[in-house]
């Protein structure tokens, strides 16, 4: 550990909790330098939707690389750029009834958002960017701009501007939509009127929170009548995370944008996307530019999982009955220590419980990974634990992280009661 403390930044953050060296990955499993075996249900923070080392994946990888096929080559067409694009188009975008073409940035998801957001604004003539409270889209200037935490928003150094920020559906009881709508008709309000309107439907970071079909319905139909463009960001919520390819498929609308990193490119190799509406694509050539803007391997691995996983709803009811397990826990959970938790939140796989302090949410992460399970916290005090196993976990692992997670419960409970008493 020595080599870590002495050479790496201090900006490193999940080591701190997961202080061990890991050094094999297969499936829903790490496996440290030292041979000790933890159940993931971390997932690469929503990367690894398919697991580690998928073996489906990976065959197709080596032998694509064993014939030499080109690793990097800026945005050239490529054979394998070809392969992803005609599988996005056969398995994600026809049986969707969605016609996107596809921009592919820089290899991360705040990336696809700056991409998203520049466009969005040269579209429009408009600079303004409405985003909402809880927000989470990255770390460069643009997205850290849209993004409502405030651990990540000091780091920036300088002024984060062009930003209108609503409150999401169910923040204080606040009807932002109405608040949004009213700003939008009224003169003297002081809203400059946005060229889009940048969201979650489920906000990872933010603590799982859910937008329902009616409000995400209601946002898309205020955004259409006032000329307003709408940008889905799903880098964390998509891929099936949430039980849909797309998180908002239930609601039935079709942004005008739609960001897609994390788990796009299978395997856990850097991607990333924005998908537009074709009359928006006014980019000039090289406009929004990246050295490594085509990573082929990813390209071939994310066809492949595009193949194998979404060709049929097979994937989906293995998610939805995987869900349906956690929420069960869930629920049973906060039924048995109504005193150390509040609800359930979160949607599909993108599902997590609320606890009563962020104290208490650490202590079970803590317990979590002394018992054998890497998992984490999110929400503004990390108030909330989630459970983000890959989306491939078979029944029996689900059942033993499950299981780590009820028994470190019943610890720190009897901690708990035992200091009240």
């Amino acid at each position: 550990m020595n080599i870590f403390k002495k050479q790496e930044s201090q900006v490193r953050s999940y080591s701190n909790n997961f202080p061990v060296v890991f050094q094999k990955a297969k499936g829903s499993w790490l496996e440290t330098e030292n041979g000790e075996r933890y159940l993931d249900f971390l997932a690469g923070a929503g990367s690894l939707n398919y697991g580690h080392n998928n073996p489906v994946l990976k065959q197709a990888l080596l032998e694509y690389i064993e014939n030499d096929g080109i690793t990097h080559g800026l945005d050239m067409h490529s054979s394998a750029k070809a392969t992803f694009l005609n599988a996005l188009s056969r398995y994600i975008l026809e049986p969707r009834n969605l016609e996107y073409k596809v921009q592919f940035t820089g290899p991360t998801g705040t990336n696809a958002v700056e991409a998203a957001l520049k466009l969005a604004r040269k579209v429009t003539n408009r600079t303004n960017i409405v985003a909402f409270t809880n927000g989470f889209h990255g770390c460069t200037a643009g997205a850290l701009a849209a993004t409502g935490n405030q651990h990540h928003r000091q780091g920036a150094g300088v002024s984060l501007s062009n930003i209108t920020r609503i409150p999401f559906e169910g923040y204080a009881d606040i009807d932002g939509l109405n608040l949004f709508e009213t700003m939008l008709s009224d003169n003297s309000s002081g809203l400059d009127k946005p060229a889009a309107v940048l969201l979650e439907t489920v906000q990872g970071e933010g603590g799982l929170n859910v937008a329902s079909n009616e409000w995400l319905q209601r946002l898309s139909k205020i955004c259409k009548a006032n000329d307003i463009l709408m940008i889905v960001d799903d880098i964390q919520a998509g891929c099936g995370r949430t039980g849909t390819f797309f998180s908002f498929e239930s609601s039935g609308i079709k942004p005008d944008m739609v960001t897609l990193s994390k788990s796009i490119g299978g395997y856990g190799l850097p991607m990333a996307v924005v998908l537009l509406k074709p009359e928006l694509d006014e980019w000039k050539p090289g406009e929004h530019n990246g050295t490594f803007r085509g990573n082929n391997h990813a390209f071939i691995t994310a066809a492949k999982a595009l193949e194998i996983y979404w060709a049929n709803d097979n994937f989906e009811n293995h998610i939805k009955q995987s869900s349906s397990k956690v929420s069960d826990v869930i629920l049973r959970t906060i039924k048995r220590h109504p005193k150390l938790f509040v609800q359930q939140k979160g949607r599909g796989m993108m599902i997590g419980i609320e606890c009563k302090d962020g104290i208490i949410s650490s202590d079970i992460a803590k317990t979590c990974f002394e018992n054998g399970m890497v998992i984490e916290t999110a929400g503004p005090d990390d108030e909330v634990v989630k459970f983000f196993c890959p989306l491939t976990i078979t029944e029996s692992e689900l059942d033993q992280g499950l299981a780590i997670f009820e028994d470190a419960v019943d610890s720190i409970a009897a901690k708990h009661f035992k200091k009240a008493s």
